[in-house]
């Protein structure tokens, strides 16, 4: 593909030849002659003279750099759009194999993919151009939009409505009971979950997810937002839209998370903790009560910046305690010499 094409898809501008052949999208280091790469900020300038990539996309135009360069407002996601042209290939609906599982109760839109050894349970809704690969779950009564992906063994329990275009990767569970006892006569008794998970459009969640369903009402998931690996969301946990959780996170129930909110990986979310919108939490964070939006890091978390001084202050604390020793020292036989 000529670079002019490129350049007219992703509304950029070219610095140098024009027509450059493109055959392929790669790294600075993987790339080889014909192939395309970026780099997302000066830092990186230093690895593309060695690169063997025929043209880097750039946010600014680089002086005396000796390749073809196409500058773009946002060359990560140009680069993320070429990705998707050159090598994820068109979806072709294969309809519904005869070693999948579904029953004649279900309601199954036109251009689906059903692959074999799924199970689709009575009252369940399949959306227009959704994949359901094998050895997927679908419960009863679940409603599962357009251009979703459930990729195997992953396990839609009942009652779950899940969005249009939502991406679900494999070993997850959206639907497993909240975790919730009442401690009697030196055992626990077992609350019945009886609510339900909502899950908006354009939500990724990554494999080995659990998503509890509420012990009543619902456990939400809004859209836009983004779920690593290994995640628990306990029940009737609120998540707003285009927030990112990050893998190990764990958020216990009826917690509310905000908008645009980031957990780094580890964080753990205490119950009933409310994160305002625009909140970072950095990895491995504790976090409790009603947090303010912010930056926090640390267990229990703290503001950012003070837990940097504070990491800084515990990096000395060897030296600290040995001059406060030294001045103790010497206050002591100051006060020898001159009791009063």
């Amino acid at each position: 593909m000529k670079l002019t094409e490129l350049a007219s898809l992703l509304n950029g501008e070219i610095f140098g030849n024009h027509d450059t052949e493109i055959t392929g999208v790669s790294g600075i280091h993987e790339a080889k002659e014909g192939d395309i790469t970026f780099i997302a900020s000066k830092k990186y300038l230093k690895d593309i003279g060695n690169s063997r990539a025929s043209c880097v996309i750039v946010k600014e135009a680089v002086a005396d750099l000796n390749k073809t360069q196409l500058r773009v407002s946002n060359p990560h996601l140009a680069f993320a759009k070429l990705l998707e042209r050159f090598y994820i290939k068109p979806i072709k609906p294969t309809g519904i194999s005869r070693d999948a599982i579904v029953s004649d109760k279900a309601k199954i839109a036109d251009d689906v993919s059903i692959l074999p050894f799924s199970y689709i349970a009575d009252g369940a809704s399949i959306g227009k151009n959704t994949i359901i690969h094998p050895y997927v779950y679908i419960g009863e009564n679940t409603f599962v939009g357009e251009k979703c992906i459930l990729y195997p063994n992953v396990t839609v329990r009942e009652g779950v409505k899940i969005g249009d275009r939502v991406i679900i990767h494999s070993g997850s569970v959206i639907g497993s009971d909240g975790f919730g006892y009442v401690f009697e006569d030196g055992k626990y008794h077992k609350i019945p979950q009886i609510g339900g998970i909502i899950i908006e459009d354009d939500v990724e969640i990554g494999s080995n997810v659990s998503v509890d369903r509420a012990t009543t009402g619902n456990t939400i998931i809004g859209k836009g937002t983004k779920i690593d690996n290994l995640t628990q969301v306990a029940h009737n946990v609120k998540i707003g839209s285009n927030s990112i959780i990050v893998s190990q996170v764990g958020i216990a129930g009826s917690s509310e998370i905000g908008d645009y909110v980031t957990l780094g990986g580890q964080v753990g979310v205490a119950d009933h903790t409310k994160i305002e919108s625009g909140t970072m939490i950095g990895a491995k964070s504790g976090v409790m009560g009603h947090v303010t939006k912010g930056a926090y890091s640390g267990t229990f978390a703290i503001p950012h910046r003070d837990w940097l001084k504070a990491q800084a202050i515990f990096a000395k604390l060897p030296e600290l305690n040995k001059r406060i020793r030294d001045l103790e020292e010497k206050i002591n036989e100051l006060e020898r010499r001159n009791p009063e």
